[in-house]
């Protein structure tokens, strides 16, 4: 049996024969478990990934689907004999399958070989030559889905420059010009791309149209972006313009090749503080100038490349999960390659960039203990080196792996004012922007709501120096929260108008470039606000509760006067993750449990938020509230004791 998902979904017989998968959910159940590498994935995983809103019967509809699928897979399984294929495991189901009879676990492992040794390229012509258009192609456009298209669509874009250049460094490539004109013109931010076009041309022997290609690489970056090429490109330009004897430019590594302020990596950096399209490009391009560093050979520069996107963060859930354990596993390896006698602040950069770029929320339990030992380490090196610039990265890793349990907002508030005076001090506007966010995340959380809002009228005063669009979007929810917290008080505003507030904020974090933080917020802060007034929860079927979804469900299914299935739902939710909104997913909990009168689960909640009973439930994010912590701790106190 093989599987192919580089394009529509299907699975053909070892004779070429196509299996009947069945209908477009059939087909979605076979995409994410081909996406999960041969991992378990949970149950509950596969119906919060397949709808937005479960009906009341998804895990039966869901193992119909898996029944359906195993009988198409192994047509000739004898009666009563365990499935081979696709194999219950745990709680959850995953694909077994030998790496090569599935189409894009072949492409990856092509592409992983030629990066190691360019006399696999064959590998990779035929990998990808498999590709018969966009991956998971006719699968719905969910999250889960749209992830791993961009992300394999990525690795495709990386595969096609990298087969190119192996073809020109081999004295090839006269026959790519087409295909990279299209390239380039498809996508234009991609310098390794601009590099290859003009080499192809020069292979070509059409010199003057070479040179005529890097200068339309400069003029796009110059009038787009106010940058000139890479210094890559201005090499190959000099080389070109020089002749060498052979007639053969030298060849281009792509970006990185020496780090400065034109390296792509630098882009990146400008890039991702533009947030919307910007910020997309600017990961995408930050993870090009990584592989293209690690493709050299050269440790100390692929450190430097890696460690150079010092992009304050301040969410813990990553907008691309599956680039952030990308780029983390670069650091791992290069810092494994570097040993632990390598340069302290090469070493110190990339143990932040972990710590910076393994958001907690997306982690298990080894993963983030990693995280956290890699920020502290980080922050242990830069202070050594009373580095200020590497000290306030590294307190950004600080700051993200402080999520470890409910109730350390003053511990954030500490982190924030030393990243804020340190950035004040030596002049780092970006990094003074981030503490000033922090500051005013831990402030929101004490519910100390005047600091807060000084803390936000300073950001988006530095935000109006460094052109950071993205701190006005922030702020604005910061307001909505605000409004909603005075929405209960005597001749306070009404919660039409918080709600209002909240809307026109999610009107303009949604084209910010930010799904982590963007997806499932809206409908939390909704919910806050009705929890605050004493109303249901909203049931409108078209809210995306992104994340949230399991902790948000017992109530929904409450409001719908479903107590059944919300105790069903209850039981089912799982530990919030140490993020901005574990203190609310444990509130919603600790409610839900006092509604149904689920002692067990009550007590558990209650456990979990003692520490933070001084705080304001969701307003650690600083963008929306669910009211005093305290609150929920007492109803989940009196059920406990019923």
């Amino acid at each position: 049996m093989r599987i192919d998902v580089l394009g529509a979904v299907r699975a053909l017989g070892d004779d070429g024969t196509p299996a009947d998968l069945g209908g477009p959910r059939h087909r979605e159940v076979l995409a994410r478990l081909v996406a999960a590498e041969g991992r378990m994935v949970p149950t509950d995983v596969l119906v919060g990934d397949m709808w937005l809103e479960p009906p009341a019967r998804a895990v039966g509809a869901l193992r119909t689907f898996v029944a359906a699928l195993r009988r198409a897979l192994e047509p000739d399984r004898p009666p009563r004999t365990p499935p081979r294929v696709i194999v219950t495991e745990g709680p959850g189901y995953a694909l077994r399958l030998p790496r090569e009879n599935v189409d894009v676990h072949r492409f990856e492992d092509a592409l992983a070989r030629t990066r190691r040794s360019p006399a696999a390229v064959t590998d990779l012509d035929a990998a990808l030559a498999s590709w018969r258009g966009p991956a998971y192609a006719d699968v719905p456009d969910s999250p889960w889905a749209q992830r791993e298209r961009n992300r394999l669509e990525e690795l495709r874009l990386a595969a096609l420059e990298l087969r190119a250049g192996i073809l020109l460094d081999s004295g090839e490539g006269a026959d790519l010009v087409a295909d990279l004109g299209a390239h380039v013109a498809e996508h234009p931010w991609r310098e390794p791309a601009w590099g290859l076009l003009a080499r192809a041309l020069h292979r070509a022997g059409r010199q003057a149209d070479a040179l005529a290609t890097l200068r339309r690489a400069r003029h796009l970056l110059v009038d787009q972006l106010g940058l000139d090429p890479g210094a890559g490109l201005q090499r190959l330009e000099a080389d070109l313009l020089a002749g060498p004897a052979d007639g053969t430019p030298a060849a281009w590594t792509g970006p990185g090749a020496r780090l400065g302020p034109r390296t792509t990596v630098d882009l990146a950096r400008t890039l991702a503080l533009a947030g919307g399209d910007a910020l997309v490009h600017s990961r995408r391009d930050r993870l090009t100038a990584i592989q293209a560093a690690e493709r050299t050979g050269d440790r100390s520069l692929t450190a430097r490349i890696i460690g150079a996107y010092d992009v304050p963060a301040l969410w813990s859930r990553a907008d691309d999960p599956g680039q952030s354990r990308a780029v983390v596993a670069a650091a791992e390896r290069t810092l494994i390659a570097l040993g632990p006698d390598g340069p302290a602040d090469l070493r110190a950069r990339l143990l932040a960039t972990i710590a910076v770029e393994s958001r907690s929320a997306d982690l298990g339990a080894a993963e983030l203990s990693r995280a956290r030992q890699a920020a502290s380490q980080a922050e242990a090196l830069a202070r050594e080196l009373a580095d200020p610039a590497l000290l306030v990265f590294a307190l950004n890793g600080v700051f993200l792996q402080s999520f470890t349990r409910p109730g350390l907002a003053t511990t954030r508030d500490r982190i924030g004012t030393e990243i804020l005076a340190l950035a004040t001090r030596h002049d780092l506007p970006n990094f003074a922007v981030l503490g000033r966010l922090v500051r005013l995340q831990s402030a929101s959380a004490r519910g100390d709501l005047d600091a807060a809002a000084a803390h936000a009228t300073a950001a988006e005063e530095l935000a109006a120096t460094t052109e950071a669009p993205l701190v006005a979007v922030l702020t604005a929810w910061f307001r909505a929260r605000v409004t909603a917290a005075r929405s209960t008080e005597p001749g306070g505003p009404t919660p039409a108008a918080a709600a209002a507030e909240y809307r026109a904020a999610e009107e303009a974090l949604r084209s910010a470039g930010m799904p982590g933080l963007h997806r499932g917020l809206f409908p939390v802060a909704l919910l806050g606000l009705r929890l605050l007034h004493g109303r249901p929860a909203p049931t409108d079927h078209h809210l995306d509760w992104g994340p949230y979804l399991p902790w948000a469900r017992p109530h929904t299914l409450l409001a719908q006067g479903r107590e059944k299935e919300a105790r069903a739902a209850l039981a089912a939710v799982p530990e919030p993750p140490h993020d901005h909104l574990q203190e609310a997913m444990w509130c919603l909990t600790a409610h839900a449990a006092a509604r149904l009168g689920e002692r067990r689960v009550a007590a558990q909640a209650a456990t979990a938020v003692r520490d933070a009973r001084a705080e304001d439930a969701g307003a650690a994010s600083g963008m929306l509230t669910l009211g005093p912590v305290a609150r929920y701790l007492a109803q989940a106190e009196e059920d406990h004791s019923t």
